[in-house]
């Protein structure tokens, strides 16, 4: 009889990260690669791209708000993160934090619902790089067809969309990029953290002169009902607008925990661990609340509901900031650079926690498999490929970034609670890092993201639940029989 709470022995988790080899992961990243790591992961999409739709459905100019509700619930989760990675520095994340501690059933859960996170967020991500890949070609005269940048379900001026080829394009080249190596990936995204940082900070100052404060005006819109053009339902204003436009700008925050999967990477992990996900997510939460405040103030919202949704920070720049075209193009070129950036990251994420559940036993063992010169899960990548790839051509940006967002909350929700229960249980394992103010920490991050999935509504509740029933049934009919460690508690009796 299998086991559900069966837990991985912590000294086994110690074991697999002091391995060196050929076969395993190569220690390559410091302090400031995980820091611009984070950074890489958090500026993107969310902030470019998700701002825009919490705007036009939710919250109007009250964003800002919303902004700083995520920031708490990150934060919360953030310092679980930093205690759990410095602790336990090895690939997987939250999967494997919640081994050591909630057993391996939960662990598959939070294992299979990280796939919403990573690869349905590099998906999200592929396809806002799309958008904006066309306004490009626009400044040449040419343009993708419709129905060839749009998924199925999409349609403009009668015309249906087929398959988004710009989204599948990045997903192929940054999956080569990832599969050559992580130091080489590391590099390419310091680089573009640059650009797209001083790409936010113009916007912010620039932008602020801009601001117009009838836009701003009811800074918290009286609560109504909004139905988008897809006919899809969503409270707007009101405290229920502010929490379903924090579920969605949650989005933009993504990331920092996938510093977290990068720690058996780390040279220092107990030190560069939580440098790298609270710093990177301090300097991010900063530049989102001034951000959003700007972006709200210079267009209205219902530019956000019509021609503005779609590559929304050059549309607002084009249309309100006159003689500064230039900055419209220079935005929407890092933009282009900073989604690349945030699919490397996402796509790295994901791959390393299916390469710690593989060497679990819990899903096969191709996800494991290192090439034998780049030492990197090489056909991991090419797999997550295709399955980011059907997602990115075939279904529509709204989709898929919502169930990004419920999926990474739920796997926040494990983590505040998993750090609590190591305390409790093994308070005597060193921590190079440890949380102040527990339990209250995890009670508050469990409170504030759960509010969060709250706001999202019951759409979005309902394809998580559907999408961990087809997790179920792949861990009982694969991964409880080959799972490693349910083998050593067998032969153990």
């Amino acid at each position: 009889m299998a086991n559900l709470s069966a837990t991985k022995p912590l000294n086994t988790l110690m074991r697999e990260a002091e391995e060196t080899g050929e076969h395993c992961l190569k220690r390559t990243l410091g302090p400031v690669n995980l820091t611009m790591l984070g950074i890489g992961a958090i500026i993107g999409a969310g902030l470019f791209v998700r701002t825009a739709a919490a705007i036009a459905d939710r919250s109007g100019p009250s964003v800002t708000l919303a902004f700083i509700v995520a920031g708490i619930g990150c934060a919360f989760a953030g310092l679980c993160y930093a205690e759990f990675a410095s602790m336990i520095p090895v690939a997987g994340s939250a999967y494997t934090y919640s081994y050591a501690t909630m057993g391996e059933f939960v662990a598959w859960i939070i294992g299979w619902d990280l796939c919403l996170e990573y690869a349905v967020g590099a998906a999200t991500v592929s396809i806002a790089w799309s958008e904006y890949f066309n306004r490009v070609l626009g400044w040449f005269g040419l343009q993708i067809p419709y129905a060839w940048c749009h998924s199925p379900l999409q349609t403009m001026g009668g015309i249906r969309g087929i398959i988004n080829l710009p989204a599948i394009f990045i997903l192929l080249l940054l999956t080569m990029l990832l599969i050559k190596g992580t130091k080489e990936s590391a590099i390419v995204n310091g680089f573009i953290v640059v650009l797209k940082v001083a790409i936010v900070i113009l916007v912010i100052a620039l932008g602020w002169g801009f601001i117009n404060p009838a836009n701003h005006t009811p800074f918290i819109p009286s609560p109504s009902i909004y139905v988008t053009p897809e006919g899809i339902t969503h409270h707007f204003g009101g405290i229920m607008g502010i929490l379903g436009a924090a579920g969605v700008v949650f989005f933009a925050f993504i990331g920092f925990d996938a510093v977290s999967t990068a720690a058996q990477e780390a040279r220092k992990p107990e030190r560069d661990m939580p440098i790298g996900i609270l710093g990177s997510l301090v300097i991010c939460t900063v530049l989102y609340v001034l951000f959003a405040y700007v972006l709200s103030g210079v267009a209205t919202v219902q530019d956000f509901r019509s021609t503005g949704r779609e590559a929304s920070v050059a549309f607002a720049i084009t249309k309100y900031m006159h003689g500064y075209e230039w900055l419209s193009k220079s935005v929407t070129v890092a933009i282009l650079a900073g989604f690349s950036s945030v699919i490397l990251v996402m796509l790295l994420g994901q791959t390393r926690v299916f390469y710690s559940m593989s060497k679990d036993g819990l899903v096969p063992k191709v996800f494991s498999d290192v090439h034998p010169r780049f030492r990197t899960p090489y056909k991991s990548n090419m797999l997550f490929f295709v399955f980011t790839g059907l997602f990115a051509g075939f279904l529509p940006e709204d989709i898929v970034g919502e169930m990004t967002s419920i999926g990474t909350l739920f796997a926040f929700i494990l983590v505040c609670i998993g750090v609590w229960i190591l305390r409790a249980r093994r308070p005597d394992l060193p921590r190079a890092f440890k949380v102040r103010a527990l339990p209250l920490v995890s009670i508050l991050g469990v409170l504030v993201c759960g509010a969060m999935i709250f706001g999202l509504g019951w759409t979005n509740w309902l394809r998580l639940i559907v999408w961990l029933a087809i997790g179920l049934v792949f861990y009982f009919t694969y991964g409880i029989k080959n799972s490693k460690v349910q083998a050593m508690q067998s032969a153990g009796k």
